[in-house]
């Protein structure tokens, strides 16, 4: 809510004047200027610009906006100038939306009940009529009244309530103390506690898994040309944009020591590209679309495909028409994202990612993380929704840092925020990573289960302490064995067994929170996972040369599924490798053949 933009600058016929964001009405029109945020839900009249909308949708690279097009509140304007005329204020835009989506998930979020509370409940009544049988019995069989209180008191002194109560709290207190050492913050000892047994965990793309910053990927000069000769023209044009692309390939120039030479006659032809003279030359530089139109010879234009299927943006440039040579930019995946996805997965954990790109673009950056499963092209609401559905396969922790995973993150089991992320996504999680590093999930959750493990044994040794101590405090070995036990013996037992649960509880503190080498998938996990290891035990390699795009993979993959026991088949042209995954045996003759037909060679069985 305190992102949301307090004020609006309004058209009064030809006079602009500043109001509060309560004051705007439906109908009225609003100007927009680069850099600020868009103060409520609207149609764009007049101007062009490019949007930041990832506060919403998820999506890092900017939507180009003209004449017609929706703006929501919240978003940026990075670039051109707008008139705009509001559609939907106060409690109607979509961020408001959002807002209350958040508060309804909370209201419906049940609390976890504390183990000890349920056993204190319990044990010191019985305890209570255990000591008044043992009083009424030793005086039925002929015992004094000294006696029999003795023993009484003796049931009473070595039962331990303190040791079940401090069972639960003290774990969980060193377990807090570990977690915010590194950077892990549990709001509440009840998340701490169910933490532990998540099974699944859906990740946000933007600002989670990745960077959440353009980057240059590739650098691609066309034949004739350079390197530095292409980065060189691109960081001419680029220089005088500010869209968030161009600040890429400005920043790799600089990484690069490339010289900024001045252009002329600079041109912004918004929503495909640039145009300049740069030393008498025309040079240009935009998407396929735009630079398809400007070169003379098409056929010079190469296969764009690949970088698509890696969910890279290529960014064509041109010199005097003749195409100079493309550089790609994405938004990079975080280093040490791959290595924290493998780790939840050794501890048996599903992972998902949820995303509002396309899927080309959710697919690539899904395969470089190595996550089980992709949902792409979901909006706030759509990520809500698909919590909810994972929510009945077990237990999901959602991991995001932006406004368009609140009502994913408060409807989760378990929500946890990126420290870098949003206030509102950090108010609504239930976990906060200070760090932003998603390794940090896999760390709270080995916190949580060995908080968890730390408990049970706490509770165990207590209980198996008071079902030792208190028949022997109330006499019922004296007839076999001739044991009776001091009311101050046992004064002390009760002590120590106190000490042992608090010294047990603070080994908690050697816990190594990023070792992942005593990592295992729980029972549960285990059987949930019995089907696809048998998909696993049935998979195979081949390798197959003449592979050399994205279209010889997907060729390669449709003639292999023909093959009547292959469920899938994964094609990589940059391995010459294919992994196949059967539900029966499969004649390698067949395989053979059908890559031969498909006008590749097989290689054999990798």
């Amino acid at each position: 809510m305190k992102l949301a933009p307090k004020t609006a600058v309004i058209l009064d016929g030809d006079t602009e004047k500043t109001v509060g964001i309560d004051e705007v009405k439906v109908g009225d029109r609003f100007i927009v200027r680069p850099g600020d945020s868009i103060p409520v839900d609207g149609i764009v009249k007049k101007g062009e610009s490019a949007v930041n909308e990832s506060a919403l949708t998820g999506e890092s690279v900017p939507v180009e906006k003209q004449a017609g097009d929706r703006v929501s509140a919240a978003t940026i304007n990075t670039s051109g100038y707008m008139v705009c005329e509001a559609t939907r204020v106060g409690e109607d835009t979509t961020l408001a939306g959002i807002i209350r989506m958040v508060s309804d998930a909370a209201a419906t979020k049940a609390p976890i009940a504390k183990i000890a509370d349920r056993v204190s409940g319990v044990f010191v009544p019985v305890v209570i009529g255990i000591a008044f049988v043992t009083f009424v019995v030793w005086l039925l069989v002929g015992q004094t009244f000294g006696y029999a209180i003795a023993r009484a008191v003796s049931v009473l002194v070595i039962s331990c309530p303190c040791a079940l109560g401090l069972a639960t709290p003290v774990a969980i207190m060193v377990g807090n103390g570990v977690g915010a050492r590194n950077g892990i913050l549990f709001k509440t000892a009840a998340v701490q506690e169910l933490t532990g047994k998540t099974r699944i965990v859906a990740l946000d793309k933007t600002g989670t898994i990745t960077t959440g910053i353009m980057r240059v990927t590739d650098v691609i000069p066309a034949d004739g040309f350079g390197e530095n000769e292409l980065l060189t023209t691109a960081y001419a044009l680029e220089s005088k944009s500010e869209h968030p692309i161009s600040k890429a390939i400005i920043d790799h120039a600089k990484e690069h020591d490339i010289e900024l030479r001045e252009t002329s006659e600079f041109e912004v032809l918004s929503g495909n590209g640039l145009r300049a003279k740069l030393d008498g030359a025309r040079i240009a530089g935009g998407n396929a679309r735009f630079i398809t139109g400007v070169l003379k010879d098409n056929s010079s234009l190469p296969c764009l495909d690949e970088l698509s299927e890696k969910g890279r943006t290529p960014v064509l440039f041109t010199k005097d028409d003749r195409l100079l040579g493309i550089i790609a930019v994405a938004d990079t995946i975080k280093d040490d994202t791959p290595r924290a996805v493998s780790e939840l997965k050794k501890m048996g954990i599903h992972v998902v990612m949820l995303t509002g790109d396309n899927e080309i673009t959710a697919g690539a950056i899904a395969r470089e993380a190595g996550v089980d499963e992709v949902v792409a092209g979901v909006l706030p609401d759509g990520k809500e929704a698909e919590i909810r559905k994972l929510m009945e396969k077990g237990k999901v922790a959602m991991v995001g840092d932006g406004i368009n995973d609140a009502p994913a993150l408060t409807r989760a089991d378990v929500g946890i925020a990126i420290g870098a992320g949003t206030d509102i996504a950090i108010d609504a999680a239930d976990v906060v990573l200070m760090k932003n590093s998603i390794r940090d999930v896999a760390a709270a959750i080995r916190i949580s289960r060995a908080t968890l493990r730390n408990i049970h044994q706490n509770l165990f040794w207590a209980f198996f302490y008071n079902v030792i101590g208190i028949p022997l405090a109330a006499g019922c070995y004296v007839a076999a064995f001739g044991w009776t036990l001091n009311p101050m013996f046992g004064a002390a037992a009760m002590g120590l067994s106190s000490f042992c649960v608090v010294t047990n509880a603070l080994r908690l503190n050697w816990l190594k929170v990023y070792d992942g080498t005593a990592d295992t998938a729980t029972d549960h996990d285990t059987k949930a996972n019995n089907n696809k290891k048998e998909k696993v035990d049935r998979e195979m390699k081949i390798k197959v040369n003449g592979m050399m795009c994205a279209h010889c993979e997907a060729h390669v993959k449709k003639a292999l599924e023909a093959i009547d026991g292959i469920e899938s088949a994964e094609a990589s042209h940059e391995e010459n490798l294919v992994t196949i995954t059967n539900s029966k045996d499969v004649d390698e003759d067949l395989i053979k053949e059908a890559v031969t037909e498909a006008g590749y060679e097989y290689a054999g069985i990798a």
